[in-house]
């Protein structure tokens, strides 16, 4: 997805939310998953439609100043801090569903497709006005104690303007946006391919989410050889513990949308259903590998931005960013 020259940029800066959905995925947890932001960039898009503001909202990206995920630290196992649910009927205590719950202090940035003669300059206060009584990723938006500073106020770009472009990255720092590295998901599985003729893109994705040490023998000399003649005779070399992790960034495991398990059911058909108007399917959650990274590191604005590719025919309901690396670590 590329933004026309004319389309703006829309940033509100430093929103402090408490309690958002950790638990991204039935297998990730830690930030909440695209898909809740881009689930919120819909409802507020209705919500400013409800307002009376025609704006577009064509993409979200989001920017992370602070985060506290709301765990016990009990050392290298943690367990997420629960609270106490009220009894039930009979006087005992309810079941206990866990929610992975943390604090969030995020800048959002949405590629609004409008002209520069209709833009209008009122339409990131009404953004924002609107946005603070929404929730994000369920969680609450706190107003800033201070909030006449110039920090949180919110601001637009026109994307032809690539003066104020380059200055747009310096004022979401410090931070660290989220990408997607699909890239590094095929290079992984080909470097196992080449050890493991059997290795599945599941293999390559979980490789990636963790970090692997190796130990790997140091090249001695002839000399060094001889010397050590005794240690080799037992088995013993020298060498060192190396991982994979050495240049990669801060890579991390990440949802990316929804793929199809079932056909199309028409809209009433599937019972306790959330909207009984829309066409339903089971779905499951696809994964890929994403990437932290500091948004000065970014060459174009639409290396930030998330966007939605439905391909229902294929049964995939994605979440897509056009991140391209240009940049050595």
């Amino acid at each position: 997805m590329s933004l026309p020259v004319n389309s703006h940029v829309l940033v509100i800066p430093r929103l402090r939310v408490q309690n958002a959905n950790a638990v991204s995925s039935p297998l990730t947890h830690g930030f909440p998953s695209m898909t809740a932001f881009l689930g919120l960039m819909w409802a507020l898009e209705r919500q400013l439609k409800q307002a009376g503001v025609e704006l577009p909202l064509n993409a979200v990206g989001v920017v992370c100043h602070d985060h506290q995920e709301q765990v016990n630290d009990g050392g290298f196992v943690k367990s997420f801090c629960l609270t106490r649910n009220p009894v039930d009927k009979s006087g005992k205590t309810a079941a206990i569903v866990e929610e992975g719950r943390t604090h969030l202090d995020i800048s959002l940035v949405f590629g609004v497709n409008i002209g520069t003669g209709e833009w209008q300059d009122e339409y990131p206060a009404q953004v924002a006005d609107i946005l603070n009584r929404m929730r994000i990723a369920g969680g609450t938006v706190h107003p800033p104690a201070k909030p006449w500073l110039q920090r949180y106020q919110p601001f637009a770009v026109s994307c032809g303007e690539s003066a104020k472009l380059a200055s747009l990255t310096r004022k979401l720092l410090p931070g660290f946006t989220l990408v997607a590295r699909d890239d590094l998901l095929d290079q992984r599985l080909a470097e196992l391919k080449r050890t493991q003729s059997q290795a599945t893109r599941l293999d390559a994705w979980l490789s990636l989410a963790r970090i692997n040490w190796h130990y790997q023998p140091v090249k001695e000399s002839a000399e060094e050889t001889a010397g050590n003649a005794a240690e080799n005779a037992a088995g013993k070399t020298k060498g060192e513990w190396k991982n994979d992790r050495t240049g990669q960034g801060w890579l991390v495991p990440i949802p990316v949308g929804y793929g199809a398990l079932s056909e199309v059911y028409p809209a009433g058909t599937v019972a306790n259903t959330r909207d009984p108007h829309t066409p339903f399917r089971f779905v499951e959650s696809l994964y890929s590998i994403g990437q932290w990274i500091a948004p000065h590191r970014l060459t174009s604005v639409e290396q930030l931005l998330w966007y939605a590719d439905s391909q229902s025919e294929n049964g995939l309901y994605r979440c897509r960013n056009n991140f391209i690396k240009t940049y050595n670590d």
